[in-house]
């Protein structure tokens, strides 16, 4: 027996049935990641497999930002977000002071106090390293040439400090911060146009090192060491250009590096030792540098 034909009511639902199919798969093709031009496939691009590009990413936009800007040379200022200004650290030993206050036998508030009145002591340095920016700034960034401009690593403490001091002088300066799981906004003191966030220490590293005139390392925890010792490792086995290596402030550093013994036993050369310089007051440290480079 042959099936009846169908009326024409059932082939016009049929028909409506595919164009809603057609017309919901079209719209689920332009809405597709992959119909998304890959650039702006943010998505694909954070992909584990897109690492290298994602890396090579930030070595150029930084790199290419940085020559815009005619930035030829730059001083690199390391130091601890924890040394803030002395009116800030005076208010953190009054607050750990009341803290102890309501329990004096307290250990970890002992411990607190303690802390707090180091920090205090060392906030003099964050004054030295603003006025170590004016300093290098006033004297390096004349007539459009933008040499030995000051870089940090964009945070708080001594790093506002430089950025800082470049700021008031009206000065170009470069804050290269770091993408961390705590977030850390950018001290407002860099040049909007030369701040930058990494999310690779890395690349971070790279662009510290690739321009640097001079490396000024003011007292600081392990980030300041780390970046120290990256330093001092690839100038000890001549992988980057020559540049004085100055730690600010030799009791701190003394107390905390013997250096000396590194030689004394014999795991650096005696030779090594001489990377290194010490300065006390913002004139020394820049007399190393302006001798080191025949700047007048």
């Amino acid at each position: 027996m042959s099936k009846p034909a169908p009326d024409e009511f059932t082939l016009d639902a049929h028909r409506e049935d595919l164009e809603e199919v057609v017309e919901r798969n079209r719209q689920a093709i332009l809405n597709s990641p992959s119909y998304k031009l890959a650039e702006y496939d943010v998505g694909f691009l954070k992909r584990s497999e897109q690492r290298p590009v994602r890396m090579q990413l930030e070595l150029q936009k930084t790199e290419q930002l940085l020559r815009d800007h005619e930035i030829e040379s730059t001083v690199v200022v390391f130091g601890g977000t924890q040394i803030v200004p002395k009116e800030e650290a005076e208010e953190r030993v009054a607050a750990a002071k009341v803290d102890l206050a309501e329990a004096p036998d307290d250990e970890r508030l002992q411990r607190s106090l303690a802390r707090a009145e180091a920090q205090m002591a060392k906030s003099f340095y964050y004054d030295h390293a603003r006025e170590f920016a004016k300093l290098v700034s006033s004297s390096c960034q004349m007539n459009g040439k933008c040499e030995f401009v000051v870089t940090t690593g964009g945070g708080p403490g001594i790093m506002e400090a430089a950025n800082r001091g470049a700021f008031e002088v009206g000065a170009k300066n470069v804050g290269l911060n770091i993408e961390l799981p705590h977030e850390q906004e950018p001290n407002p003191y860099i040049t909007p146009e030369l701040c930058f966030q990494f999310h690779y220490f890395a690349m971070r590293k790279f662009h510290f090192i690739l321009r640097a005139a001079a490396l000024v390392v003011f007292p600081g925890g392990y980030g300041t060491l780390d970046e120290l010792f990256n330093t001092l490792c690839l100038r000890q086995t001549g992988r980057m250009q020559a540049i004085p290596i100055i730690l600010y402030g030799r009791k701190y550093w003394e107390s905390v590096i013997n250096f000396q013994t590194l030689a004394d036993e014999g795991v650096i050369a005696d030779e090594h030792l001489d990377l290194i310089s010490f300065a006390e007051t913002p004139q020394e440290a820049w007399k190393l540098i302006s001798d080191f480079h025949g700047v007048d």
